[in-house]
Protein backbone atom coordinates (compact mmCIF):
# COMPACT_ATOMS: atom_id res chain seq x y z
CA UNK A 1 0.00 0.00 0.00
CA UNK A 2 1.42 3.47 -0.99
CA UNK A 3 2.14 6.22 1.66
CA UNK A 4 -0.90 7.94 -0.30
CA UNK A 5 -3.31 5.63 0.14
CA UNK A 6 -2.65 5.37 3.90
CA UNK A 7 -3.17 8.97 4.31
CA UNK A 8 -6.64 9.19 2.65
CA UNK A 9 -9.32 8.89 5.17
CA UNK A 10 -11.57 5.59 5.34
CA UNK A 11 -14.56 4.64 3.71
CA UNK A 12 -16.51 4.82 6.76
CA UNK A 13 -15.50 7.74 7.07
CA UNK A 14 -16.10 9.92 4.26
CA UNK A 15 -19.28 8.34 4.52
CA UNK A 16 -19.98 9.50 7.47
CA UNK A 17 -18.74 12.93 6.92
CA UNK A 18 -20.91 13.30 4.19
CA UNK A 19 -24.11 12.08 5.92
CA UNK A 20 -22.73 15.03 8.52
CA UNK A 21 -22.46 17.60 5.53
CA UNK A 22 -26.30 16.89 4.50
CA UNK A 23 -27.89 17.07 8.23
CA UNK A 24 -26.26 20.35 8.32
CA UNK A 25 -27.52 21.61 4.61
CA UNK A 26 -31.06 22.96 6.48
CA UNK A 27 -29.06 24.55 9.00
CA UNK A 28 -27.08 26.35 6.55
CA UNK A 29 -29.57 26.91 4.16
CA UNK A 30 -31.26 28.63 7.41
CA UNK A 31 -28.32 30.56 7.99
CA UNK A 32 -27.99 31.50 4.34
CA UNK A 33 -32.10 33.29 4.63
CA UNK A 34 -30.99 34.77 7.87
CA UNK A 35 -27.80 36.87 6.03
CA UNK A 36 -29.67 37.31 2.36
CA UNK A 37 -32.90 38.61 4.86
CA UNK A 38 -30.53 41.37 6.78
CA UNK A 39 -29.03 42.38 3.38
CA UNK A 40 -32.30 42.90 1.66
CA UNK A 41 -34.31 43.64 4.58
CA UNK A 42 -34.85 46.97 3.64
CA UNK A 43 -35.78 46.82 0.04
CA UNK A 44 -39.07 44.24 1.64
CA UNK A 45 -41.05 47.76 3.14
CA UNK A 46 -40.70 49.58 -0.21
CA UNK A 47 -41.70 46.89 -2.57
CA UNK A 48 -44.90 46.44 -0.56
CA UNK A 49 -45.74 50.08 -0.15
CA UNK A 50 -45.39 50.21 -4.31
CA UNK A 51 -47.07 47.69 -4.79
CA UNK A 52 -50.04 47.93 -2.00
CA UNK A 53 -49.23 50.89 -0.19
CA UNK A 54 -52.54 53.44 -1.12
CA UNK A 55 -54.16 50.22 0.43
CA UNK A 56 -52.04 50.32 3.41
CA UNK A 57 -52.20 53.90 3.98
CA UNK A 58 -56.66 53.69 3.71
CA UNK A 59 -56.78 51.55 6.62
CA UNK A 60 -53.89 52.88 9.03
CA UNK A 61 -51.87 49.49 8.66
CA UNK A 62 -48.35 50.71 10.40
CA UNK A 63 -46.44 49.83 7.62
CA UNK A 64 -47.54 52.55 5.15
CA UNK A 65 -44.80 54.44 5.06
CA UNK A 66 -45.20 58.22 5.49
CA UNK A 67 -43.27 61.04 3.66
CA UNK A 68 -40.18 61.86 5.93
CA UNK A 69 -36.66 62.91 5.70
CA UNK A 70 -34.20 60.15 6.55
CA UNK A 71 -30.82 59.53 7.85
CA UNK A 72 -29.25 56.90 9.04
CA UNK A 73 -32.11 54.73 7.88
CA UNK A 74 -34.54 56.24 10.17
CA UNK A 75 -37.06 58.91 10.03
CA UNK A 76 -35.88 62.34 11.09
CA UNK A 77 -38.02 65.46 12.20
CA UNK A 78 -37.38 68.53 11.00
CA UNK A 79 -36.22 70.09 14.06
CA UNK A 80 -33.89 66.77 14.62
CA UNK A 81 -32.08 67.62 10.68
CA UNK A 82 -29.30 70.19 12.89
CA UNK A 83 -29.14 72.23 9.63
CA UNK A 84 -26.43 74.98 10.96
CA UNK A 85 -24.21 75.90 7.66
CA UNK A 86 -25.93 79.28 6.58
CA UNK A 87 -26.42 79.70 2.92
CA UNK A 88 -25.31 76.09 2.18
CA UNK A 89 -26.54 74.65 -1.37
CA UNK A 90 -28.87 71.80 -0.63
CA UNK A 91 -29.85 69.14 -2.60
CA UNK A 92 -32.60 67.05 -1.90
CA UNK A 93 -32.65 63.21 -3.53
CA UNK A 94 -36.07 61.47 -4.47
CA UNK A 95 -36.25 57.78 -5.06
CA UNK A 96 -38.11 55.90 -7.58
CA UNK A 97 -41.46 53.15 -7.22
CA UNK A 98 -40.40 50.63 -4.61
CA UNK A 99 -37.12 52.15 -3.46
CA UNK A 100 -35.76 54.35 -0.74
CA UNK A 101 -33.31 56.60 0.06
CA UNK A 102 -30.43 54.33 0.30
CA UNK A 103 -30.70 53.93 -3.49
CA UNK A 104 -29.10 57.37 -3.33
CA UNK A 105 -26.24 56.06 -1.12
CA UNK A 106 -24.63 52.23 -0.88
CA UNK A 107 -26.38 49.07 -3.02
CA UNK A 108 -25.78 45.33 -1.42
CA UNK A 109 -24.22 44.65 -4.66
CA UNK A 110 -21.82 47.53 -4.40
CA UNK A 111 -18.02 46.88 -4.16
CA UNK A 112 -16.95 47.46 0.30
CA UNK A 113 -16.50 50.96 0.81
CA UNK A 114 -17.80 52.68 -2.02
CA UNK A 115 -20.32 55.67 -2.56
CA UNK A 116 -22.89 56.81 -4.28
CA UNK A 117 -24.20 60.05 -5.72
CA UNK A 118 -25.40 61.30 -2.70
CA UNK A 119 -22.32 60.97 -0.24
CA UNK A 120 -19.85 61.65 -3.00
CA UNK A 121 -21.54 64.91 -4.07
CA UNK A 122 -21.74 66.29 -0.54
CA UNK A 123 -17.97 65.41 -0.16
CA UNK A 124 -16.66 66.62 -3.41
CA UNK A 125 -18.29 69.34 -4.12
CA UNK A 126 -19.15 70.47 -0.43
CA UNK A 127 -23.03 70.92 -0.23
CA UNK A 128 -25.73 69.72 2.02
CA UNK A 129 -27.24 66.10 1.04
CA UNK A 130 -30.74 65.31 2.40
CA UNK A 131 -32.77 62.25 1.68
CA UNK A 132 -37.17 61.34 1.62
CA UNK A 133 -38.64 58.51 1.72
CA UNK A 134 -42.32 57.81 0.71
CA UNK A 135 -44.94 55.62 0.15
CA UNK A 136 -45.12 55.56 -3.99
CA UNK A 137 -48.59 53.39 -3.76
CA UNK A 138 -50.18 56.51 -3.61
CA UNK A 139 -51.36 58.51 -6.50
CA UNK A 140 -48.45 60.89 -7.70
CA UNK A 141 -50.25 64.06 -6.69
CA UNK A 142 -50.73 62.99 -2.97
CA UNK A 143 -47.25 62.37 -2.82
CA UNK A 144 -46.45 65.81 -5.05
CA UNK A 145 -47.96 67.84 -2.22
CA UNK A 146 -46.67 66.31 0.63
CA UNK A 147 -43.20 67.08 -0.64
CA UNK A 148 -44.42 70.74 -1.25
CA UNK A 149 -45.43 71.01 2.14
CA UNK A 150 -42.47 69.36 3.79
CA UNK A 151 -40.13 71.29 1.91
CA UNK A 152 -41.94 74.30 2.73
CA UNK A 153 -41.23 73.12 6.46
CA UNK A 154 -38.17 72.65 5.50
CA UNK A 155 -37.01 76.26 4.56
CA UNK A 156 -39.51 77.74 7.50
CA UNK A 157 -37.61 75.96 10.06
CA UNK A 158 -33.88 76.32 8.39
CA UNK A 159 -34.60 79.82 6.61
CA UNK A 160 -30.74 81.05 7.09
CA UNK A 161 -29.18 77.53 6.94
CA UNK A 162 -30.88 76.77 3.36
CA UNK A 163 -29.16 78.59 0.07
CA UNK A 164 -29.84 77.59 -3.45
CA UNK A 165 -32.32 74.01 -3.42
CA UNK A 166 -31.41 71.26 -6.16
CA UNK A 167 -34.01 68.20 -6.20
CA UNK A 168 -32.75 65.06 -8.17
CA UNK A 169 -35.46 62.34 -8.77
CA UNK A 170 -35.07 59.06 -10.35
CA UNK A 171 -38.19 57.51 -12.18
CA UNK A 172 -41.29 58.30 -10.44
CA UNK A 173 -39.30 60.74 -8.38
CA UNK A 174 -38.91 63.21 -10.64
CA UNK A 175 -42.78 63.12 -11.59
CA UNK A 176 -43.37 63.89 -7.67
CA UNK A 177 -41.02 66.82 -7.94
CA UNK A 178 -43.04 67.84 -10.96
CA UNK A 179 -45.82 67.44 -8.91
CA UNK A 180 -44.86 69.39 -6.08
CA UNK A 181 -43.69 72.26 -8.25
CA UNK A 182 -47.55 72.39 -9.22
CA UNK A 183 -48.68 72.51 -5.61
CA UNK A 184 -45.88 74.81 -4.22
CA UNK A 185 -46.72 77.13 -6.78
CA UNK A 186 -50.85 77.32 -6.19
CA UNK A 187 -49.80 77.87 -2.28
CA UNK A 188 -50.87 81.13 -0.88
CA UNK A 189 -48.38 82.14 1.72
CA UNK A 190 -48.41 85.11 3.95
CA UNK A 191 -46.32 87.95 3.81
CA UNK A 192 -44.89 87.23 7.05
CA UNK A 193 -43.73 84.11 6.17
CA UNK A 194 -41.51 84.63 3.63
CA UNK A 195 -38.15 85.78 3.29
CA UNK A 196 -37.64 87.35 -0.01
CA UNK A 197 -34.62 89.01 0.65
CA UNK A 198 -31.11 87.14 1.77
CA UNK A 199 -29.53 87.95 4.89
CA UNK A 200 -26.72 90.13 4.98
CA UNK A 201 -24.04 87.57 5.37
CA UNK A 202 -25.19 85.75 1.98
CA UNK A 203 -22.96 85.58 -1.22
CA UNK A 204 -23.65 87.92 -3.76
CA UNK A 205 -24.43 84.55 -6.04
CA UNK A 206 -26.85 83.41 -3.35
CA UNK A 207 -28.27 86.86 -3.26
CA UNK A 208 -28.84 87.77 -7.18
CA UNK A 209 -30.42 84.18 -6.96
CA UNK A 210 -32.64 84.49 -4.36
CA UNK A 211 -34.14 88.05 -5.50
CA UNK A 212 -34.56 87.15 -9.24
CA UNK A 213 -37.22 84.52 -7.90
CA UNK A 214 -38.71 86.40 -5.44
CA UNK A 215 -40.93 88.20 -7.57
CA UNK A 216 -43.91 85.35 -7.56
CA UNK A 217 -43.29 84.84 -3.84
CA UNK A 218 -46.36 86.19 -2.94
CA UNK A 219 -48.59 83.53 -4.35
CA UNK A 220 -45.78 80.49 -4.19
CA UNK A 221 -44.64 78.13 -1.45
CA UNK A 222 -41.14 79.41 -0.15
CA UNK A 223 -39.07 77.05 -1.21
CA UNK A 224 -39.82 77.69 -4.65
CA UNK A 225 -37.67 80.68 -4.26
CA UNK A 226 -34.91 78.62 -3.68
CA UNK A 227 -34.93 76.32 -6.55
CA UNK A 228 -32.25 76.76 -8.91
CA UNK A 229 -31.90 72.96 -10.77
CA UNK A 230 -34.28 69.93 -11.32
CA UNK A 231 -32.57 66.52 -12.38
CA UNK A 232 -34.61 64.34 -13.62
CA UNK A 233 -33.17 60.41 -13.87
CA UNK A 234 -35.06 58.27 -16.36
CA UNK A 235 -38.41 59.93 -15.31
CA UNK A 236 -41.08 58.40 -17.50
CA UNK A 237 -42.35 62.50 -18.47
CA UNK A 238 -44.93 61.65 -20.73
CA UNK A 239 -46.02 58.05 -19.30
CA UNK A 240 -44.85 54.47 -19.16
CA UNK A 241 -45.19 52.44 -22.10
CA UNK A 242 -45.19 49.00 -18.98
CA UNK A 243 -47.96 50.56 -17.48
CA UNK A 244 -49.89 51.38 -20.69
CA UNK A 245 -49.81 48.30 -21.46
CA UNK A 246 -51.06 46.64 -18.38
CA UNK A 247 -53.86 48.78 -18.25
CA UNK A 248 -54.44 47.85 -22.36
CA UNK A 249 -54.49 44.14 -21.20
CA UNK A 250 -56.18 44.44 -17.76
CA UNK A 251 -59.15 46.18 -20.05
CA UNK A 252 -59.12 43.60 -23.01
CA UNK A 253 -59.62 40.82 -20.09
CA UNK A 254 -62.24 42.38 -18.66
CA UNK A 255 -64.12 42.79 -22.29
CA UNK A 256 -63.38 39.29 -23.09
CA UNK A 257 -65.91 38.67 -19.96
CA UNK A 258 -65.20 34.70 -18.79
CA UNK A 259 -64.28 34.02 -15.64
CA UNK A 260 -60.60 33.46 -16.17
CA UNK A 261 -60.13 36.47 -17.66
CA UNK A 262 -62.24 38.53 -14.95
CA UNK A 263 -59.78 37.18 -12.12
CA UNK A 264 -57.49 37.69 -14.09
CA UNK A 265 -57.92 41.40 -14.87
CA UNK A 266 -59.41 42.10 -10.68
CA UNK A 267 -55.57 40.34 -9.87
CA UNK A 268 -54.61 42.99 -12.07
CA UNK A 269 -55.76 46.03 -11.00
CA UNK A 270 -55.21 45.67 -7.36
CA UNK A 271 -51.91 47.75 -8.87
CA UNK A 272 -51.75 50.29 -6.50
CA UNK A 273 -52.97 54.08 -7.81
CA UNK A 274 -49.03 55.24 -7.70
CA UNK A 275 -48.18 52.21 -10.73
CA UNK A 276 -51.64 53.45 -12.22
CA UNK A 277 -50.91 56.96 -12.81
CA UNK A 278 -47.68 56.17 -14.34
CA UNK A 279 -49.37 55.17 -17.61
CA UNK A 280 -49.83 58.65 -18.50
CA UNK A 281 -47.97 60.34 -15.66
CA UNK A 282 -51.10 61.50 -13.99
CA UNK A 283 -49.62 64.53 -11.53
CA UNK A 284 -52.82 66.64 -10.25
CA UNK A 285 -55.84 65.33 -8.34
CA UNK A 286 -58.72 66.07 -10.85
CA UNK A 287 -57.28 63.66 -13.87
CA UNK A 288 -57.39 60.88 -11.30
CA UNK A 289 -60.71 62.10 -9.91
CA UNK A 290 -62.21 62.11 -13.22
CA UNK A 291 -64.82 60.10 -14.34
CA UNK A 292 -62.93 59.64 -17.67
CA UNK A 293 -59.19 58.90 -15.84
CA UNK A 294 -59.81 55.19 -16.95
CA UNK A 295 -60.17 55.62 -20.38
CA UNK A 296 -57.60 54.36 -23.01
CA UNK A 297 -56.53 58.46 -23.61
CA UNK A 298 -58.10 59.93 -19.95
CA UNK A 299 -57.39 63.64 -19.36
CA UNK A 300 -53.94 65.17 -18.54
CA UNK A 301 -53.60 68.50 -16.86
CA UNK A 302 -50.50 69.91 -18.14
CA UNK A 303 -47.67 70.41 -15.68
CA UNK A 304 -45.33 73.32 -17.15
CA UNK A 305 -42.11 73.97 -16.18
CA UNK A 306 -41.04 75.91 -13.36
CA UNK A 307 -40.11 79.68 -14.40
CA UNK A 308 -36.50 80.61 -13.43
CA UNK A 309 -35.39 76.90 -12.66
CA UNK A 310 -33.06 74.89 -15.13
CA UNK A 311 -33.96 71.55 -15.98
CA UNK A 312 -31.63 67.97 -16.75
CA UNK A 313 -33.88 65.39 -18.40
CA UNK A 314 -31.02 62.35 -18.00
CA UNK A 315 -32.00 59.05 -19.81
CA UNK A 316 -30.27 55.45 -20.71
CA UNK A 317 -29.92 53.99 -24.29
CA UNK A 318 -30.62 50.29 -23.21
CA UNK A 319 -30.11 48.39 -26.60
CA UNK A 320 -27.05 48.80 -28.84
CA UNK A 321 -27.17 51.60 -31.53
CA UNK A 322 -27.39 48.87 -34.08
CA UNK A 323 -30.92 47.86 -33.44
CA UNK A 324 -33.12 49.99 -34.89
CA UNK A 325 -34.10 53.23 -33.98
CA UNK A 326 -37.73 53.60 -33.26
CA UNK A 327 -37.14 50.41 -31.09
CA UNK A 328 -34.08 51.83 -28.72
CA UNK A 329 -36.52 55.40 -28.80
CA UNK A 330 -39.31 52.73 -27.59
CA UNK A 331 -37.61 50.98 -25.21
CA UNK A 332 -35.21 53.23 -23.82
CA UNK A 333 -33.77 52.43 -20.26
CA UNK A 334 -35.94 49.39 -20.78
CA UNK A 335 -38.51 50.67 -18.19
CA UNK A 336 -39.17 54.42 -19.70
CA UNK A 337 -38.98 55.20 -23.62
CA UNK A 338 -36.59 57.83 -24.54
CA UNK A 339 -39.60 59.76 -26.15
CA UNK A 340 -41.95 59.82 -22.64
CA UNK A 341 -38.10 60.72 -20.74
CA UNK A 342 -37.72 63.99 -23.11
CA UNK A 343 -41.14 64.75 -22.53
CA UNK A 344 -41.89 66.37 -25.45
CA UNK A 345 -45.74 67.61 -24.36
CA UNK A 346 -43.63 69.44 -21.41
CA UNK A 347 -40.22 70.60 -22.87
CA UNK A 348 -40.48 69.75 -26.31
CA UNK A 349 -41.05 73.37 -27.31
CA UNK A 350 -38.62 75.68 -26.24
CA UNK A 351 -40.06 78.86 -27.07
CA UNK A 352 -43.98 77.69 -24.42
CA UNK A 353 -40.78 77.87 -21.56
CA UNK A 354 -41.82 80.41 -19.30
CA UNK A 355 -39.47 82.75 -18.34
CA UNK A 356 -35.79 81.83 -17.14
CA UNK A 357 -36.53 78.01 -17.33
CA UNK A 358 -34.32 75.68 -19.46
CA UNK A 359 -33.81 72.50 -20.26
CA UNK A 360 -30.83 69.95 -21.07
CA UNK A 361 -30.49 66.86 -22.25
CA UNK A 362 -28.35 63.81 -21.98
CA UNK A 363 -28.36 60.50 -23.20
CA UNK A 364 -26.01 57.61 -21.41
CA UNK A 365 -25.03 55.23 -23.83
CA UNK A 366 -26.15 50.60 -22.77
CA UNK A 367 -27.19 51.93 -19.79
CA UNK A 368 -30.49 50.45 -18.45
CA UNK A 369 -33.28 52.20 -15.68
CA UNK A 370 -31.27 51.15 -12.82
CA UNK A 371 -28.00 51.67 -13.97
CA UNK A 372 -28.29 55.28 -14.10
CA UNK A 373 -28.25 55.45 -10.35
CA UNK A 374 -24.46 54.20 -10.49
CA UNK A 375 -23.04 55.20 -13.51
CA UNK A 376 -20.16 57.16 -12.90
CA UNK A 377 -20.83 59.56 -16.25
CA UNK A 378 -24.56 60.39 -14.96
CA UNK A 379 -22.22 61.11 -11.23
CA UNK A 380 -19.99 63.68 -13.19
CA UNK A 381 -22.74 65.31 -14.87
CA UNK A 382 -24.28 65.36 -11.54
CA UNK A 383 -21.15 67.15 -10.41
CA UNK A 384 -20.73 68.98 -13.27
CA UNK A 385 -24.03 70.85 -13.11
CA UNK A 386 -25.20 70.92 -9.32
Amino acid sequence: MTESELNQPSRFRRVLGAVGRAALLPVRGAGYIVRSGKAHQHFFLPVLNGALGDQLAARYDPRAIRMSFRRGGQDVALADLQLHEPHQKTVVFVHGLMGDELIWQSGFQDEPGSRRYGPRLAEECRLRALYIRFNSGLHLSENGRELSRLLTELVLTYPDAVGELVLVGHSMGGLIIRSAGHYGSQLIMKNEELSPNPEPEATNEDSQFLLTNSQSLITKAPWLAHLRSVFLLGTPNDGSWLEQNSHFTARLLERINLFPTRFLSKALNKRSNGIKDMRYSILVDEDWQDAHADDLTPPRTPVPPLPGVQYHILMGAWLRTTRPSALREYFGDGLVGQGSARGHTTFGNEADLPAGASVRTAVFSQQHHGGLLTHPEVFQYLKQWT
